[in-house]
């Protein structure tokens, strides 16, 4: 069938559901193939569509508007449910709003939003929540005249009279760092480029910051900043190209940390924030697969290692001589339980652990070593420790929600174990009764049961209903439920969401994440085919009436997954997807390379360089018939470069057979991998993306 005819077709059947409009079909885009050889290994891959990747090039900028324009018009007969569904979910948003205060030193910091503005402001009073306000940062007056914003890393210095923040203005995530003086007002502009981090100094000038490589973007030096001076000094440069540098402090605000890591080794050096001048000193030396990670607390380091098992122990050591030789273990290694993170504070640590899957968060004091768990309300949910910047205290600050619980914060007291609920996110009218939960678990090829969290309208049937499936799996990243008021639009329409916790994330411990990476890698695909196929067949929907999804890495899993099985699902949406594997990995220039040898495998290595070519989503483009898709990607993404997602459109068109849509959009304007900065746009771009999946899975403006 030809193009134009598979444009009409879809373009008369939208034209038949409610609010839709009629519209003339346009030819897609076709980019011209110019082929590119690289031969690696005695193999040759052919590239035909090389050539996408000249940012600079008319004729690329040229193609990327015609595949914009080309998407605008078939996706004009769903602007009345766009506009519907960006009207409900802005209903559902308390647009004037207040983050609960944290304290810090002497004043108490918030965030809030204002009606009809963008971006939050950021605030603080002194001394008590009943002070007057003083505005630190108005994105809004910032972002005046500018496409895009964002705001990074933002450090007051421990006396409040410096503010230290960085910006963005492209998209590309390269931050501006700047310099405030709060008692004047006096801002001290671009102190340096491509800042990736702060911390300041006990002595309330001096601010570390790390920066990155301005090709590779790989965080590689530290540098030590006096306010008021004009120069810096580099303390500390990573010349490892498989590591990334970071800098930070202590919560007892005694020490700051350099912290240098690949995702299987690391190294932490140690400076006093009371002499900010001395040389870092290595806590542990650096070898091959060892990592560890550092806090403070009295006399002593508190050191999360995996030396004696990959869900880490907890073990503390003598400030004088941390060396391992002093290691003394205080919580061993446990086989069905991830330590995550350790917390110091002057009485008491807090453990972030994960076992079953589910985040847990522990309370030990650190006189006794008694401990207890933190007891939430529901048997699935997402928690993590909020902003704790007071090291003596005995209230820990929590973020917790559900799938139906929206994002609440708590005051816990660590030792009488009382709750205190300081604020859920107001969604105006919500009930959450009328929502409903639960987990299963998929049987993977190999046995491996694969869980998978679901939400659904509770008055209605979870059977053969509209299903969107989402997953990522990769660098041991848990894919924790989220409370989402847009998702509500897509329930109360009765679908289903899910996701799908594949291999390759961390949901499960350290096992997870290396039963998915490297040489492991298919287990990822596999696990979402199977988690697809299982809701297929328990019943929950029908392979006609579900749609998959996933972001960034995720958009490499459901790349793989539609080569592998392209009548998984009727269909697709992704955004910023890495699918261009085989040329970004065979080349260490571009931004981020070089250290993701270690998650996927290092091509330049004969048997990496074969098991990474099977799954590849462009190397693997056929001629087959595969689902409706919609692509979205950011002309500034400097995590997945826009050419990624061109060229595997562009080789889409290609090769498919059948007559199922294909839609590309790229954000031209400033944007970065998640899209649009102010929260009125990402709200629009939301609206269009659930459009398009509600439409393709018939239920429109109607509901089912």
């Amino acid at each position: 069938m030809s193009p134009r005819r598979t444009a009409a077709t879809f373009l008369i059947w939208l034209a038949a559901l409610p609010g839709t409009l009629d519209a003339i079909a346009a030819e897609p885009p076709v980019a011209a193939r110019r082929p590119h050889f690289t031969v690696t290994h005695e193999d040759t891959l052919r590239d035909d569509f090389f050539w996408l990747r000249e940012k600079t090039n008319p004729e690329v900028r040229g193609y990327l508007e015609a595949e914009n324009a080309y998407a605008a018009e078939m996706m004009a007969p769903t602007a009345g449910l766009q506009e519907m569904l960006y009207a409900e979910m802005l209903a559902r948003v308390q647009e004037t709003d207040v983050d609960v205060p944290y304290r810090d030193g002497d004043f108490y910091y918030y965030k809030r939003t204002e009606a009809g503005k963008q971006y939050p402001i950021h605030c603080r009073k002194k001394g008590s929540l009943g002070a007057a306000e003083e505005v630190l940062l108005d994105l809004n007056a910032m972002a005046e005249g500018l496409e895009f914003l964002s705001v990074g890393d933002v450090a007051p210095s421990d006396d409040g009279t410096l503010l230290a923040y960085t910006t963005d203005t492209t998209g590309f995530r390269q931050y501006v760092l700047h310099v405030k003086d709060l008692r004047t007002g006096e801002l001290i502009s671009s102190v340096a480029e491509r800042v990736t981090g702060l911390a300041w100094a006990a002595d309330n000038a001096t601010l570390f910051y790390g920066q990155e490589d301005p090709a590779t973007k790989r965080w590689h030096k530290v540098y030590r900043y006096v306010a008021g001076s004009d120069r810096s000094d580099l303390v500390y440069e990573e010349t490892d190209e498989l590591f990334d540098l970071y800098v930070a402090r202590s919560r007892s605000r005694k020490y700051l940390f350099l912290i240098a890591a690949s995702s299987i080794t690391s190294e932490v050096w140690y400076v006093s924030a009371a002499r900010p001048g001395d040389a870092p000193v290595s806590i542990a030396g650096r070898r091959d697969g060892h990592e560890y990670y550092v806090d403070h607390s009295g006399e002593r380091f508190y050191i999360r290692t995996n030396d004696q098992g990959p869900n880490f122990r907890l073990v503390t050591a003598p400030v004088a001589s941390p060396g391992e030789a002093s290691w003394s273990q205080i919580w061993g290694h446990r086989g069905d339980v991830m330590l995550e993170a350790v917390d110091c504070f002057d009485r008491y640590y807090v453990l972030t652990e994960r076992e079953g899957g589910v985040p847990q968060i522990r309370v030990a004091d650190n006189r006794n070593g008694r401990s207890h768990r933190v007891v939430f309300p529901e048997p699935v949910y997402s928690v993590e420790l909020e902003d704790n910047h007071t090291f003596e205290t005995a209230q820990l600050r929590i973020a917790y929600e559900s799938f139906v619980t929206p994002a609440s914060v708590f005051d816990y007291h660590m030792k009488n174990r009382e709750r205190v609920l300081l604020k859920e996110k107001p969604v105006p009218g919500y009930d959450r009764s009328k929502y409903r939960s639960e987990r299963i678990e998929a049987p993977a090829p190999d046995g491996t049961r694969v869980p998978v969290s679901i939400v659904y309208r509770s008055d209605r049937k979870p059977k053969n209903r509209p299903m969107l499936l989402l997953g990522y799996g990769s660098y041991g990243a848990s894919m924790d439920i989220w409370f989402s008021q847009e998702r509500l639009s897509l329930l109360d329409r009765g679908a289903i969401f899910g996701i799908a916790h594949v291999r390759g994330g961390g949901e499960l411990g350290k096992r997870w994440h290396e039963e998915g990476r490297l040489m492991n890698k298919m287990n990822t695909f596999t696990d979402f085919i199977a988690c697809a196929d299982w809701v297929v067949k328990k019943g929950y929907t029908s392979r006609d009436r579900l749609a998959i999804t996933g972001r960034s890495a995720g958009g490499l899993l459901i790349g793989a997954v539609v080569n592998l099985r392209p009548d998984l699902c009727k269909a697709v949406f992704t955004a910023v997807p890495f699918v261009d594997m085989m040329n970004t990995m065979l080349d260490p220039t571009l931004p981020l390379t070089i250290g993701e040898y270690l998650e996927w495998g290092d091509p330049n290595e004969k048997a990496a360089y074969e098991y990474m070519k099977r799954y590849s989503p462009y190397d693997n483009v056929a001629r087959r018939e595969y689902p409706v898709m919609l692509v979205r990607t950011s002309f500034n993404d400097s995590q997945v470069m826009y050419w990624e997602p061109a060229k595997w459109v562009a080789k889409l068109r290609a090769h498919k057979t059948g007559d199922n849509l294909l839609l590309f959009r790229t954000k031209l304007e400033p944007g970065g991998h998640s899209g649009a900065s102010g929260r009125y746009d990402r709200l629009r771009d939301t609206a269009y993306e659930y459009a398009f999946v509600l439409t393709q899975l018939g239920i429109g403006t109607r509901g089912d």
